[in-house]
């Protein structure tokens, strides 16, 4: 249970940054477009502790919570999203478009499924820069149907390439839920189209994401070739902040209060027998750090104008 306490811990970190993220852009402090990732903290808890130094992550615009699991700093990400100089990447980003190659997060994607052959490139490369890196790279389930992530798909596959896709399934492709939108609802089976392996497993357990993920990267590694894991989990937020989610279904919030992970974790913690003094201190910790880093990112001085266009290339 020590484990689990330390995922519940980092879980708290995650989902109070988030919180901490929407009241920011409720007061305007942050502008611009977010998507947040509350109740959706487990699997990138669980995949990330698996990644090495090398290995190279690319996520969705549903990020944070990837950022904050690869080891990007609190500060550095709130910093960013409010358009300060300290930010990860001096202001430029924002939400949609941070990264922190120093963690090896290789950043948000606001395009689709666009971050899917990013990730086959860093693979690719792995294979002759001697770094031996994998490449893991997240989706939603809506992302699935985007021809760019089909093809990053083939192309690992048909070169034997270590990527891991990890799918994302929360059920809605933006406004619409999945299972209206195409024949078969199982995601993961589709691997088997690309003679990959395909799995579908619990996204709300960062101990059974730890496991299925170690062992794609080791099969990875070994010149076994790519994987697709389709971790279940659920989003208990909007699409985006403002989204009046008039399209939930009846009930559905209170089943997914639930079974989200830190719900979960908490209730495992507590009927194993860790104190109750152990399981509180995982948030209260975590808040201390959440609040002191959006105080000194507020503290710190907005970004340079005047630098907006460096680090572009064309």
């Amino acid at each position: 249970m020590t484990a689990l306490l330390a995922d519940l811990h980092q879980m708290w970190r995650i989902r109070l940054l988030e919180e901490k993220i929407r009241d920011l852009r409720a007061s305007n402090d942050i502008v611009g477009s977010v998507h947040l990732s509350i109740g959706q903290e487990a699997g990138p808890v669980g995949a990330c502790s698996v990644l090495g130094p090398d290995d190279a992550l690319f996520a969705t615009y549903r990020g944070h919570n990837w950022a904050v699991a690869r080891g990007v700093p609190l500060e550095g990400i709130l910093a960013e999203l409010l358009g300060r100089a300290t930010g990860v990447n001096g202001g430029r980003g924002g939400s949609a478009y941070f990264s922190d190659f120093a963690h090896g997060f290789h950043g948000e994607n606001s395009i689709v499924g666009a971050a899917a052959p990013l990730a086959v490139g860093a693979a690719l490369a792995g294979k002759y820069d001697g770094t031996g890196r994998v490449a893991l790279t997240v989706f939603g389930d809506g992302a699935m149907n985007q021809g760019a992530v089909h093809e990053a798909m083939n192309f690992a596959a048909a070169f034997d390439l270590p990527v891991i896709f990890v799918c994302e399934n929360n059920g809605w492709s933006e406004l619409t839920p999945i299972d209206e939108m195409v024949r078969n609802p199982i995601l993961a089976e589709r691997a088997r189209a690309y003679g990959m392996l395909g799995e579908r497993i619990d996204g709300n357990d960062p101990a059974v994401v730890r496991d299925r993920v170690a062992d794609a990267i080791e099969a990875a590694r070994e010149g076994g070739g790519p994987a697709l894991l389709e971790l279940m989990t659920q989003r208990l937020v909007g699409h985006y902040i403002g989204d009046a989610e008039q399209y939930r279904r009846p009930g559905e919030l209170e089943a997914a209060a639930e079974v989200e992970p830190i719900a979960v974790a908490k209730r495992r913690l507590a009927e194993s027998g860790i104190p109750q003094a152990a399981i509180d201190q995982a948030e209260s910790d975590a808040r201390d750090e959440v609040e002191a880093a959006a105080r000194n990112a507020l503290d710190a001085p907005l970004a340079d104008p005047s630098t907006a266009k460096e680090h572009l290339y064309a």
